[in-house]
């Protein structure tokens, strides 16, 4: 596939859309929740967002503060040659498209809509909703196979050098911009509101990234493996592995059966087995994500 047949494919086009969409959700949450009460809650947008606010009436152009989306750029940009040049081109056309529609959103907004918060003296609720609309947006990015550009490329060199895990070098540059808003505006709340929005971003990233219906994965260990089988292929209509194993205590062969059900299969599966094994081991586990025959189309993952 030619280059340019790849770049306008269905696929890719799919994807720049998510981008688009993502950034914008996330510029909604920096400009509407985040920054008209000086939360910084990491990454290039908190650092533009302190020094918006630093900086306020400090020049006549600006005279509300330096922009924030045009800092960012200033600051993403060449963040991005530096990264390719010490880490390789691992960043692509969609990273960069990432923070430059990241940076126009949010400059429109800032044209259009100014410098209010959405909620006034709602500190909290803004921190919250603020939280949600940058996880959702980033995850949609995310899924994207794009990045917002910004500290990850902070990270990622300091991990190569330190040879430090990669996420927590994440948390770490993230927490030192987020203590920045300390030294500079002298207030407690502003981090321990930014930390609140980190964790709730976090939180709402896995959710756009794996999905809200959390599946169970079985692993029943059963003398009566024949019967346990047809209640998973005829009662609950889904499949499964058989394995062998050997029991540590008796040193006996075991059957052990895999499978995955839905939460309400899952316990209705507890009480089938209380029936026809009541002395067969079960392990119940959370499956965020489940992709094959009968669950998520794997083929659309891409």
């Amino acid at each position: 596939m030619s280059v340019s047949t790849e770049f306008f494919s269905r696929t890719s086009l799919k994807q720049y859309l998510m981008v688009f969409a993502g950034t914008f959700i996330v510029a909604v949450a920096f400009i509407l929740f985040i920054s008209p009460y000086k939360f910084m809650p990491g990454g290039v947008y908190g650092i533009s967002i302190m020094v918006h606010h630093l900086t306020k009436g400090v020049f006549e152009m600006f005279p509300e503060g330096f922009p924030i989306g045009t800092l960012a750029l200033m600051i993403d940009i060449p963040l991005t040659i530096i990264g390719t040049k010490i880490l390789g081109p691992k960043f692509g056309l969609k990273t960069v498209l990432g923070f430059v529609s990241m940076s126009i959103f949010t400059s429109m907004l800032e044209y259009f809509w100014g410098y209010e918060p959405l909620v006034v003296d709602q500190p909290l609720l803004s921190a919250i909703f603020g939280g949600v609309l940058i996880g959702i947006g980033s995850g949609i990015v995310f899924k994207a196979h794009a990045t917002t550009g910004g500290s990850d490329i902070i990270a990622a060199i300091i991990a190569k050098y330190t040879r430090a895990p990669l996420g927590l070098m994440q948390i770490y540059v993230d927490s030192a911009i987020v203590l920045l808003a300390l030294a500079a505006f002298h207030d407690w709340s502003i981090p321990l509101f930014s930390w609140i929005i980190i964790f709730i971003t976090g939180k709402c990233i896995d959710v756009v990234l794996q999905g809200l219906n959390v599946e169970k994965a079985l692993i029943i260990i059963t003398e009566h493996p024949d019967e346990i089988r047809d209640v998973i292929l005829n009662t609950m209509d889904r499949g499964g592995t058989f394995f062998n194993g050997r029991g540590m205590y008796h040193n006996q062969e075991r059957n052990i059966l895999f499978t995955v059900l839905s939460r309400r299969q899952a316990e209705l599966m507890k009480d089938f087995i209380r029936e026809i094994d009541p002395k067969a081991f079960m392990a119940i586990l959370d499956a965020s994500e489940v992709l094959g025959e009968g669950f998520k189309d794997l083929k659309i993952e891409n």
